[in-house]
């Protein structure tokens, strides 16, 4: 643990600057990672990130490190027993905080960030048992058939939000390299043993396994040929943010292909399966594509249904929901676009 600094000045200092007062007032509530209180601020993460060092430094906050992340917290020196200067100045101004100009906005996109937390835990919880709760359909016509958009050829293709692992199934042996990304290490794992035991039929294939989420992939820019995402998208907080995250990082011209649900009234998704939305409908998919700068967007009916197990409360037996496909390209670069921007 950092020692409080001795300097009251340096002190009054770090407590005078607004943007450190929410994060105190935020961190009084709750532990956070530093992507979680960057959304819960609204504010980028590098100038949060300059903001938690001050604090660190002065001996405010104290950090914890789970896996990648990292999360930061008050320190003793201020909630602890202590009567030193900065747990005696806090005790004065943390009551004040609602005067704050943008505390309210700050806790209701806390109540957001930890909404979203509670729907990951769903997946680490039960990235065991997965396939046998979530993972029935009717045929594997659905897969079948967002992927054959995109092989064959000698491609690197991303597999955003894989799970353990269906979809990319049908890409193994098809391409060169399939990258999987996924915020749930113990999905990833649980696709690394799938595949494993699948060496055979990827013969040729490099698996590549990356822990992300989708307002930020751990992806290069232009990185991949072509992206899938397989009943993901209502999964996501904010959808236009998620496309453009994925034509980052297709290279101009590559294709992304979305496996989707049709809008249902299975509300039992939400809490079991970490579900945001129940379905989505496969017009404002596509028109999300288009304001996300891809072309040539179209959507592909599909003959096949999910067929999640619901549980008992819910009726029991298995849901039978309708899938679609949406699919688009990512523009090329033109050569009269390059000839414009040399000769500028």
């Amino acid at each position: 643990m950092t020692s409080p600094i001795a300097d009251p000045g340096q002190t009054l200092k770090l407590l005078a600057e607004p943007v450190r007062l929410r994060i105190l007032a935020l961190l009084e509530r709750e532990e956070l990672a530093v992507g979680e209180l960057s959304r819960a601020l609204g504010m980028a993460q590098s100038r949060v990130s300059n903001h938690l060092r001050l604090l660190r430094d002065g001996g405010l906050l104290d950090e914890r490190r789970a896996g990648t992340s990292v999360f930061v917290h008050l320190s003793a020196s201020v909630t602890g027993p202590e009567d030193g200067l900065v747990a005696r100045l806090w005790r004065e101004l943390k009551g004040d905080l609602a005067g704050l100009a943008e505390h309210g906005a700050d806790l209701a996109r806390l109540e957001t960030v930890l909404a979203a937390r509670a729907g990951e835990a769903v997946f680490d919880q039960r990235a065991g048992e997965w396939d046998k709760i979530a993972g029935g359909f009717r045929n594997d016509l659905g897969r079948e058939r967002a992927v054959a958009h995109l092989v064959p050829r000698e491609l690197v293709v991303c597999d955003l939000g894989c799970g353990t692992g269906y979809m990319a199934d049908a890409l193994l042996g098809r391409v060169r390299r399939v990258i999987g990304v996924d915020r749930s290490e113990r999905m990833l794992r649980q696709a690394r043993e799938r595949w494993e035991r699948a060496s055979a039929a990827r013969a040729g294939t490099e698996i590549d396994l990356r822990v992300g989420a989708f307002d930020a992939l751990p992806l290069a820019d232009a990185e991949c040929d072509a992206a899938l995402l397989g009943l993901v998208l209502h999964h996501v907080d904010d959808l236009q943010v998620a496309l453009a995250e994925v034509r980052r990082v297709l290279k101009p011209g590559g294709t992304v292909v979305a496996l989707e649900l049709e809008p249902h009234k299975e509300a039992w998704m939400k809490t079991a399966l970490g579900d945001r939305l129940l379905g989505l409908s496969p017009a404002d998919v596509a028109r999300a594509l288009t304001r996300a700068g891809f072309e040539d967007v179209a959507i592909d009916p599909v003959d096949d249904a999910y067929r999640p197990a619901r549980p008992e409360e819910a009726g029991g037996g298995r849901a039978d929901l309708p899938l679609y496909v949406v699919r688009g390209r990512r523009p090329r670069v033109r050569m009269s676009d390059t000839h414009a921007r040399t000769n500028r």
